[in-house]
């Protein structure tokens, strides 16, 4: 036997490297913006300051329970407890999500609404290594700090739990069911190894392909059959020459869950599995097309038929930034001694996925990230399942929650922002009809 090799890390001593030298030349985004009246913005900081100990008890207890997509009963019953002991109804389950979580204080009738959300899954077999116990926190945190001054709320603010981003698409399941109707704005925030303002985030779909084939004895009349297996390894070799023609951003993975039982026997029938992405919805979809032609091809070739299954779970739109409410955020986080960096600084090359996307060409919304970690270290790895259960991971959620809390107000209070936050909202194009993107 012999071992597999251990992957060169040149590339990203590189891109580390890049990020460095932007770091040292960056700066922070300014915000033209009042925000909210500064007494009103010091006692909702205040607030923050306050619920510590709540918070660190839902970092840590998150941290210690995991529960994957759709299955967080623990983690929604502590995040509804956490509420209830502050004087707050809160209710599960809502738009057809058991482990959803929904809360609302102030009066819509008075101004705009404002959504803040929360994730809480973890990751199969390696727990929060996406740091979603810090976002739960940080969620509740700024939710409960604006409760505190709910009375002075020129508007209304809602906190949604939102389950299932992890591989799925819980967002845009409670978007379907009318979660954010009536909603003006969303904001959220997640754990990473540095603090940014704004991220490149890829759209995804998931596609399986199914090949049919005729099956017939191997060795004695092999030329009776229709080898689905060949199919479904033309189809992978396709997409690997595709990749040389797609935009620097796009990626596909993929894998064969079946392939025949026997040896002996031609397969009758195949079955691909695949993760399609890119930067834009216009270059998803257009990437969507092309690896459609390539599973069809496959099927010519080998005399096969094919079914082609998009969107197991909906789909991922990539996240939409609203820079006015981003400004907002980058003065809130500099209030507690952050630097949050632009768009531009750490490379795109290692852009992830969110169904937060979705809901950002819905409603205008922000998706800043907050340093928990070392630098460097990735999401969905060990170390930093390690990170968001350390005193950073405390810290993180704090901050966060002032952030959150903070530029929500803002927004609610500061009409010139509101109305450059909707104007540059239409300007990227307005609403879409996420569901039937892709038709």
């Amino acid at each position: 036997m012999t071992d597999s090799t251990v992957p060169d890390p040149s590339y990203l001593r590189q891109i580390d490297s890049e990020t460095r030298k932007l770091l040292a030349a960056a700066t922070a985004q300014e915000s033209p913006f009042a925000g909210a009246p500064a007494e009103l913005a010091e006692k909702v900081e205040q607030a923050v300051n306050g619920l510590t100990h709540t918070l660190n008890d839902v970092v840590h207890t998150l941290h210690a329970h995991p529960e994957t997509a759709f299955k967080e009963y623990s983690s929604v019953k502590l995040l509804q407890q956490t509420l209830i002991r502050h004087g707050i109804d809160a209710r599960t389950g809502v738009h057809g999500v058991e482990t959803s979580v929904w809360a609302e204080v102030g009066d819509g009738s008075r101004g705009r609404t404002i959504a803040v959300l929360a994730e809480y899954d973890a990751l199969p077999g390696i727990g929060h290594a996406c740091g979603h116990n810090v976002i739960a926190a940080a969620g509740v945190g700024a939710f409960l700090a604006l409760a505190a001054v709910a009375d002075q709320l020129p508007g209304r603010v809602v906190f949604l739990g939102t389950p299932a981003e992890e591989g799925h698409s819980g967002k845009e399941i409670l978007a379907r069911n009318g979660a954010f109707d009536g909603i003006d704005a969303a904001l959220m925030v997640h754990p990473y190894g540095y603090d940014l303002a704004d991220q490149v985030w890829l759209g995804r779909r998931l596609l399986t392909i199914i090949f049919t084939g005729v099956e017939a004895h191997a060795s004695a009349q092999p030329f009776m059959g229709r080898n689905a297996l060949d199919a479904a390894n033309l189809a992978y070799q396709g997409i690997g020459l595709l990749r040389q023609q797609l935009p620097p951003s796009d990626r596909v993975h993929s894998n064969i869950t079946e392939g025949g039982q026997s040896p002996n026997i031609i397969p009758g029938r195949a079955v691909m599995k695949l993760y399609a992405r890119s930067k834009y919805p216009e270059t998803l979809k257009d990437l969507s097309a092309r690896l459609e032609d390539v599973a069809r091809g496959a099927a010519l070739m080998t005399g096969t038929g094919v079914e082609l299954l998009w969107d197991e779970h909906p789909p991922s739109l990539p996240i939409r930034t609203n820079t006015a409410l981003t400004g907002r955020w980058v003065a809130a986080q500099q209030r507690r001694g952050r630097s949050p960096l632009p768009l531009g600084v750490v490379s795109e090359a290692l852009a992830a996925s969110t169904d937060f996307g979705n809901v950002s060409y819905r409603i205008p919304g922000i998706h800043p990230l907050i340093r928990i970690a070392d630098p460097g270290t990735a999401l969905h790895t060990e170390g930093f399942a390690r990170a968001a259960d350390t005193e950073a991971a405390e810290n993180g959620a704090s901050d966060g929650a002032a952030g959150l809390a903070l530029t929500a107000l803002d927004y609610l209070c500061d009409e010139n922002l509101q109305h450059s936050v909707h104007e540059e909202f239409v300007a990227q194009g307005g609403a879409i009809d996420v569901p039937a993107y892709f038709n």
